[in-house]
């Protein structure tokens, strides 16, 4: 069963992109792309979802 992590190999802040990317296979930097751009419309649409995962999701053991 595939589980989701945050990445410890590919992270920049928190390690939520490059898990993210790696769960669904895509390249972390379109996941960051992702975020980036729900942040532009005032913050809270791409930083809210960032710092939960970032508080639930454990680590890459």
């Amino acid at each position: 069963m595939k589980r989701l992590y945050r990445s410890t190999k590919d992270r920049k802040i928190a390690g939520v992109c490059g898990g993210l990317g790696e769960y669904f296979n895509i390249d972390p930097t379109i996941v960051r792309l992702i975020f980036f751009l729900l942040l532009l419309p005032g913050g809270l649409p791409g930083f809210i979802p960032y710092v939960i995962l970032w508080v639930v999701v454990p680590s890459k053991p």
